[in-house]
């Protein structure tokens, strides 16, 4: 059986275009997967990455035809400035580390749903509101945001050392336990043919 360590970011747009189609995907498999929210900021410093914010004006050009091309594709709601990005990760991705460790809800439907609540909902995923409410609508006791945050900020921190360990340099970024890895939403359907293989 496959085991897929996936690495996201709860700001980024195209964790959010991923939708749920990576547990799909594992499902058809048998795969298992393990959710190794990240810094994406930080990974993009450790790698070699730039922010959004700092890239060239063309490159910045670019990416916000291709979010709004591929919502569009995905027939999902996007608002490619949303009012509230960049904001706190770190909130949203122990919630996602907490909810992991407690079991008994849909992970992935967490993590959809906190990144829809930044890119198509104009919620502030960094606000404890937001973050209950999601963890609620996924099956979560929404008391878990508000416990093991120590243990969560270390998760955290491990999972950054974890991505750049594995060669992790964005997000969504998929790495199988036979060392392929896939970058992005749109090589989903590459990770679906190497786990059919």
């Amino acid at each position: 059986m496959a085991h897929i360590d996936y690495y996201l970011a709860t700001i980024s747009p195209y964790t959010y275009l991923a939708g749920t189609r990576l547990e799909e995907i594992a499902r058809k498999h048998g795969a298992t997967i393990t959710y190794r929210p990240v810094d994406v900021a930080q990974v993009f410093a450790r790698t070699g990455g730039t922010a959004p914010k700092d890239r060239h004006p063309a490159r910045q050009e670019y990416r916000l035809q291709d979010l709004v091309r591929s919502a569009a594709i995905a027939d999902m709601p996007l608002n490619p400035k949303p009012a509230f990005f960049p904001t706190n990760m770190a909130p949203s991705s122990y919630a996602i580390i907490a909810a992991q460790a407690a079991g008994g809800g849909d992970l992935g439907g967490l993590v959809h749903g906190l990144t829809r609540a930044c890119w198509a909902e104009e919620k502030n995923i960094a606000e404890d509101e937001v973050i209950r409410a999601c963890l609620s609508e996924a099956g979560f006791d929404p008391d878990i945001a508000d416990k093991g945050l120590l243990a969560g900020a270390e998760a955290y921190a491990a999972n950054l050392e974890a991505a750049v360990n594995a060669g992790v340099f964005g997000a969504p970024f998929y790495v199988v336990d036979d060392g392929q890895k896939f970058w992005g939403h749109d090589r989903l359907a590459h990770l679906d043919w190497h786990l059919g293989r």
